[in-house]
């Protein structure tokens, strides 16, 4: 698996990653979902360059003009809810492309105890597609890897970019085992060193769906 972290060289993404790691800035939900989104556009733009093109004749209103435009399928999935944002993103960038969720998340529960639960799948065909599976945090891997081993009763895709804002040393080196192929790429906006014994990423920026749309309920009632 190639990674391509984003974060590692100057550019406005930096900006962005700032205020989604800033606690003084984290209350205002539209900005965060924002950042994602902004973060999303960045990435899907870069990620486009490594597409398969070909030109196109495309006619105005003058004459015909040839444009070299891509030709991959393109399918975007996300793990709900966290995902939600950053995926909009993507599609913003990729205005034909297709939708995949999946509903995976971990029960609450210390590192070494982690469970990963999925409910539910909602995907086109993926066969023969560039898949973009974009999901914010990458912290074991666990959660990413049952998503997509979900995905693949859809069919297998011909290309497979994993698309993630802040991935764990950690979740890299899952990923790099459970794809050890170069055709598969991990494209980030930073790689932070830690997991703490919850699993999340440290420093991380907390939990994004949280950020993004508001504390969640858990089953047992009370507040995660």
């Amino acid at each position: 698996m190639k990674v391509i972290n984003l974060g590692a060289q100057n550019s406005v993404i930096n900006r962005y990653m700032s205020q989604l790691r800033d606690v003084n800035v984290q209350g205002n939900r539209t900005l965060f979902r924002a950042n994602l989104k902004r973060i999303a556009h960045v990435m899907a733009y870069e990620l486009s360059r490594t597409l398969d093109y070909s030109p196109k004749n495309i006619q105005t209103p003058l004459a015909v003009k040839e444009v070299s435009t891509y030709d991959d399928r393109i399918v975007v999935g996300t793990v709900l809810r966290a995902g939600l944002a950053f995926h909009e993103g993507f599609l913003d960038v990729f205005d034909g492309a297709d939708s995949a969720f999946v509903a995976a998340y971990r029960e609450e529960g210390k590192r070494e105890d982690l469970k990963i639960r999925l409910e539910y799948i909602a995907s086109p065909h993926l066969e023969g597609s560039t898949f973009l599976m974009v999901d914010p945090m990458l912290a074991t891997g666990g959660s990413l890897e049952l998503a997509y081993k979900a995905f693949l009763s859809a069919g297998s895709p011909a290309r497979l970019h994993i698309c993630v804002v802040i991935a764990s040393e950690e979740g890299v080196a899952h990923l790099q085992k459970v794809f050890p192929d170069d055709s598969v790429t991990l494209w980030t906006a930073a790689i932070d060193p830690e997991l703490n014994d919850d699993a999340y990423i440290v420093p991380g920026l907390g939990d994004a769906g949280d950020l993004s749309f508001g504390p969640k309920i858990s089953s047992k009632g009370k507040s995660v």
